[in-house]
């Protein structure tokens, strides 16, 4: 059983948690996820790990709530219980294994839309430990879901806020953020880090692609057991199959193939979907879901 230590409303419908899981915070790297269940009933969820804390033992998770069994996660307070909170799963970011004097000469910018701010933070606050400093953009549709932008700040080197309605920061999306730092201000990057909802990633890697700045994207598409065995997760990355769950989450933005994401994604969500992907993806879909029977 893992304890929640602490817990807080980012806004009406996203949550964050402090959960005791001693084994997963000794050995988690910016990047990786968590698979948690509530009881032996729940659904499993995965979510990418926000923040985590080796000397108390702990990790930090934030979600929306999108449905029942996030509804139900929701209602859980400090001093609750998940039965099952399996990780550090997927791979790291990739420039964790870089030397420090080498990633050090690199200016990165981090571009968080949403609640695709979690998993961003733990990755420029790494950098910011090690001495590595990193730009980075909050998007979110109103002011009300602007998150972490406090815990962002202390550790970006230069933090922008952008705001579909223009409630908070700049009025605009991230790619309008982007143009300007690049266009207008003259900024030059190494590397776009971008994590957010599909679309969002889409748009950017578009734009990125027109700038001819490499750029990183993070997936996260209907998960079952993190294993790579279930398949649910495919993605097309550069022409091949990749799953994201043991393959990514991050993987070359430029190489996503988004519309299939986004395409497969939905079509996942009904049982006619999920038998047409079966007939489809023929021997590579795993089908170990136990959804598509």
């Amino acid at each position: 059983m893992y304890e929640i230590i602490d817990k807080k409303r980012l806004s009406d419908a996203i949550v964050m948690m402090e959960v005791k899981a001693e084994r997963v915070a000794k050995s988690c790297m910016p990047g990786q996820f968590v698979i948690v269940k509530i009881d032996e009933r729940g659904e499993r969820i995965p979510l990418t790990i926000c923040d985590y804390k080796r000397e108390r033992g702990t990790v930090t998770i934030v979600f929306q709530t999108v449905g029942a069994s996030t509804e139900r996660m929701a209602r859980l307070e400090k001093g609750d219980f998940f039965r099952d909170f399996v990780g550090p799963l997927g791979k790291s970011c990739e420039w964790t294994e870089e030397p420090l004097a080498k990633l050090s000469q690199k200016k990165i910018l981090f571009v968080a839309g949403g609640v695709g701010t979690a998993p961003v933070y733990p990755q420029v606050k790494w950098l910011h430990e090690n001495g590595i400093s990193a730009d980075c953009i909050i998007g979110a549709r109103t002011k009300e879901l602007v998150i972490l932008e406090e815990e962002m700040s202390r550790v970006a080197e230069a933090l922008y806020v952008t705001t579909d309605d223009g409630s908070y920061g700049m009025k605009g999306n991230v790619n309008d953020c982007i143009k300007k730092l690049v266009n207008e201000e003259k900024k030059s990057y190494d590397l776009i880090v971008a994590i957010g909802p599909l679309i969002m990633m889409k748009f950017v890697c578009l734009l990125t692609k027109e700038l001819g700045i490499p750029t990183i994207v993070s997936l996260n598409p209907i998960m079952v057991d993190g294993t790579g065995m279930c398949g649910a997760c495919r993605v097309t990355v550069g022409g091949e199959v990749k799953f994201a769950c043991v393959d990514g989450p991050e993987f070359d933005g430029h190489l996503v193939d988004f519309d299939q994401a986004m395409k497969r994604q939905q079509m996942y969500k009904t049982e006619e979907g999920r038998r047409y992907l079966k007939e489809r993806e023929g021997s590579s879909h795993h089908g170990g879901c136990g959804h598509c029977e």
